[in-house]
């Protein structure tokens, strides 16, 4: 027996004070009505309504199971919206991450948006690299989150690519800092500071083959973590330079796009593969709005000029 179902119809009666009033407007046959009515007392074991020509009054014991029932119908309607609003999305937590070198404004943003667009959930966002990410949503322990491609990972599904070119971030005093940009073969035999390869093989690899295939071969890659220690290398060095998105530079130091875009990073959502409910979606919904709007990622890879630099345009 659905004892919940079978209390609604108990509280209409009670309420209506007629099985005939009530049947109508539970919109079922009175004696079917009657039927279930006779059902739950059976189920209690205590009479519950005293039937007469007049319509139905509750008995002693009635009074005292209808003042439960309003508790537990009134909790049971909660509990059911609650479940709604999960189920929607808006509600509950939903436990995602962002690369590193995503950029505190970005990532401020999408805390921002994901609140506004889902008033009643909570975001329980954390900073993994791609790897510890695709580990996560396999193990299950990750809901959603936002990697770097090439991402060879198997029962994962993946919201469009995004793309977001590289840039040059020099000091100050090096010559190359005082063009508006410059061309990759600018940067050819310096020192190359790159995340470590261990937190995104394929990327890693990606990186350093579109520099060489663009005509750039550092003289030597050092991997680094860490904003600070990237700043303190590129101070303290001669002729280094770090390969990473638009940035606001830190003190000291200067950030120069590539021209023609000859390197980018391919970034989109993921999520365990059959589980993009719609908490997931909401935030990969979300996620791609803000990186488009507050990261510059385009959804296209940028053209390469056709035609060769001038060598008036080399700096001497």
């Amino acid at each position: 027996m659905d004892l919940l179902l079978h209390l609604r119809y108990f509280r209409a009666v009670a309420e209506e004070q007629h099985f005939g009033r009530a049947a109508e407007r539970l919109r079922m046959a009175q004696p079917s009505l009657s039927q279930r009515i006779q059902r739950l007392e059976r189920e209690l074991g205590v009479r519950l309504l005293d039937r007469g020509r007049a319509g139905a009054t509750l008995t002693p014991a009635g009074r005292l199971v209808l003042a439960e029932t309003h508790t537990l119908l009134d909790a049971a309607d909660r509990l059911h919206a609650l479940v709604q609003r999960v189920q929607g999305g808006a509600a509950g937590t939903l436990r995602a991450a962002v690369p590193p070198q995503l950029g505190g404004a970005t990532v401020a943003a999408l805390l921002t948006a994901y609140r506004e667009r889902s008033p009643g959930a909570a975001l329980d966002l954390r900073e993994l690299t791609t790897a510890e990410q695709t580990a996560e949503l396999a193990a299950g322990t990750l809901d959603a989150g936002i990697v770097r491609h090439p991402c060879p990972a198997t029962g994962l599904g993946f919201g469009p690519q995004l793309h977001q070119p590289l840039g040059a971030l020099l000091a100050d005093d090096d010559p190359l800092a005082h063009h508006p940009d410059l061309d990759i073969h600018d940067l050819d035999g310096r020192e190359l500071l790159l995340f470590p390869r261990a937190t995104a093989p394929a990327l890693h690899d990606e990186t350093l083959t579109a520099c060489a295939r663009h005509g750039c071969t550092p003289g030597a890659v050092r991997e680094v973590t860490g904003t600070e220690f990237t700043h303190a290398l590129i101070l303290s060095g001669t002729r280094v330079v770090a390969l990473v998105p638009r940035t606001a530079p830190e003190p000291g130091t200067t950030w120069r796009p590539l021209r023609g875009h000859p390197l980018t990073w391919r970034t989109s959502t993921a999520w365990p593969a059959g589980r993009d409910g719609p908490a997931v979606r909401l935030f990969t919904d979300t996620a791609h709005d803000v990186l488009r709007e507050h990261a510059g990622l385009v959804p296209t890879a940028p053209q390469r000029r056709l035609f060769p630099r001038p060598a008036s345009e080399f700096p001497l």
